[in-house]
């Protein structure tokens, strides 16, 4: 018996969809198109978390729309901040990056500016690098980044996995209001300030 139509086309849909998912992988300009859209950000996420290990029991995952789970993390400094405390008041964009990420790498000096385009009162721009804290400390002092780092240990239940990354990918940005609620995330570098600046701001 033939498969209908409807069901020859749903499967050529969902196998065009993992095939753009797919090319994350290996197709960047593809990829980079794919990450640019809401739509396109949804089926990434989903295809990667279907293939995530499940976090640790305990380890609360944060979601769109609900307040994201206290994280208390280290400064450069040692000194203990707490997430998303420590910005109440501000809309929070956290980037998840790390020295050895060559994407993370090529967005930051457009977070650079965009930070510094919104000044004190605007979005706040904070890393957390999945990283050495001695190797984050002389990246950030060669490169001149002077928005806020804190440092995390990588792994199943990293800062990361807690707001919503639990495939690892890295870079990867959440949106946090004033509130602490998460608004949205992104998998994948930003193209440039501009795009950050559409993404973050209404």
């Amino acid at each position: 018996m033939m498969p209908s139509n409807r069901i020859v086309l749903l499967a050529a849909g969902a196998a065009a969809l993992a095939g753009a998912v797919a090319s994350v992988y290996f197709e960047p300009h593809l990829a980079t198109g794919l990450a640019s859209t809401q739509l396109g950000q949804d089926a990434l996420q989903a295809t990667l978390e279907a293939r995530a290990p499940k976090p640790p029991p305990g380890v609360i995952v944060a979601r769109r729309g609900e307040r994201v789970p206290t994280l208390e993390l280290p400064d450069l400094a040692g000194t203990r901040v707490p997430l998303p405390e420590a910005w109440k008041g501000h809309t929070t964009l956290i980037n998840l990056w790390a020295t050895w990420c060559a994407p993370c790498l090529k967005e930051m000096p457009d977070l650079q500016e965009f930070s510094r385009q919104q000044g004190a009162n605007g979005v706040h721009v904070v890393g957390i690098a999945l990283d050495d804290p001695v190797a984050v400390q002389a990246f950030i002092a060669q490169h001149g980044i002077t928005y806020p780092v804190l440092v995390d240990s990588p792994g199943p239940a990293d800062a990361g996995v807690q707001l919503g990354n639990r495939a690892g990918v890295l870079p990867y940005s959440a949106l946090i209001d004033a509130e602490g609620r998460l608004i949205k995330t992104r998998i994948g570098p930003f193209e440039n300030s501009a795009a950050i600046a559409r993404w973050a701001t209404p």
